[in-house]
């Protein structure tokens, strides 16, 4: 039972006067401004205290001036706490300008540059990402992995080469729901979750599986098995709001997961909806 306000570790919030997304535009359910106001519209009657926004693949080179945006929005709207942005990582150490510049934006405690729709399965293991991934320990940045299954082996090779960067795995990897495909998946988790320097977002599960037919019985293996692998000190709640109306409703999906975390304790359910965002975006609540 949620008896709290909670912390939303991955919301997207969208301008499409200010920006452009061209990933978007074959879902036209997207086409408008999502704000915080609108997620706490989706959430009644749960509260949300904060969130952390995480960026929103705009059309480059907009990646800038969306973490000025959000910055300048986290200064005028308390609930946002945190903020992921995106860095094009492929430019290796040439980044590194960039990076401070974000880094000194008070909100953003992250970054990420999407993996999952990169056509080099190498993407991960270029010698220049690995530059420039190395590199953000030394601004207090995290790095937000976003993938799909088959990406998961190059993804723990990055990982490995990479001890020093604190990760986290958003929507648990994207493992094939809808084709039923839980390997090998479960074991790419297991060993991510062997490593102390990773912890994982409990989001994303209702795209990856039929979005108009999926049961909360077809997400809990995964659910259960992300639990077992993680512990409940290293999972966090996410929305992925608005992207996760395309099947169903923000409540759909919250209330998927406290039921599935419904043996948590009281501590328990705290740290995933609430707790483990503040740690591992270091956020000032």
């Amino acid at each position: 039972m949620i008896d709290f306000p909670i912390i939303d570790s991955h919301i997207h919030l969208l301008d499409q006067k200010r920006f452009g997304y061209a990933w978007a535009s074959g879902a036209p359910a997207l086409k408008r401004d999502w704000t915080p106001d609108d997620l706490a519209g989706a959430a009644k009657p749960f509260e949300i205290e904060g969130l952390v926004f995480v960026e929103v693949d705009v059309d480059m080179p907009q990646y800038l001036d969306e973490a000025a945006w959000v910055d300048e929005l986290a200064r005028r709207d308390r609930r946002v706490l945190g903020a992921v942005a995106c860095l094009p990582l492929e430019k290796g150490a040439a980044i590194e300008p960039e990076m401070a510049r974000i880094a000194g934006l008070k909100s953003v405690r992250g970054v990420r540059r999407l993996i999952q729709n990169q056509p080099d399965p190498e993407y991960v293991l270029k010698p220049a990402f690995l530059e420039a991934m190395r590199l953000l320990p030394k601004y207090n940045l995290s790095f937000d992995i976003c993938v799909f299954h088959p990406q998961l082996p190059n993804t723990l090779k990055m990982m490995r080469l990479c001890p020093e960067v604190a990760f986290v795995l958003d929507h648990i990897g994207k493992p094939g729901i809808k084709a039923g495909l839980a390997d090998p998946w479960r074991a790419h988790i297991r060993e991510m979750a062997a490593l102390p320097n990773v912890v994982c977002k409990l989001s994303g599960l209702t795209t990856e599986a039929d979005p108009k037919s999926w049961t909360r019985e077809q997400l809990r293996p995964c659910i259960d098995h992300v639990v077992e692998c993680f512990g409940p000190d290293r999972i966090l709640y996410g929305g992925d709001w608005p992207v996760s109306e395309l099947a169903g409703s923000y409540l759909q999906w919250l209330m998927t997961l406290d039921w599935a975390t419904a043996g948590f304790s009281s501590a328990d359910k705290r740290k995933l909806f609430r707790d483990n965002a503040v740690k591992a975006y270091r956020l000032s609540v």
